[in-house]
């Protein structure tokens, strides 16, 4: 089985750099509805890896 990170969602801009789009929101709710709807759009999976950071993942 293949991943692939699509996007990071994230509220701390310092810790992250990447391939991948990152979007940087201004609140963990904020946070939770981007990771929600690119979830939906990207038909991926949204995966928690620290208490300010999501991504976006698709596994084949």
């Amino acid at each position: 089985m293949t991943s692939q990170i699509l996007a990071v969602i994230t509220l701390s801009k310092e810790n992250i750099a990447g391939g991948a789009p990152i979007f940087i929101e201004p609140n963990k709710e904020k946070m939770q509805q981007t990771a929600f709807t690119l979830e939906k759009i990207l038909d991926a999976m949204v995966h928690e890896v620290r208490e300010d950071t999501l991504i976006v993942v698709r596994h084949k």
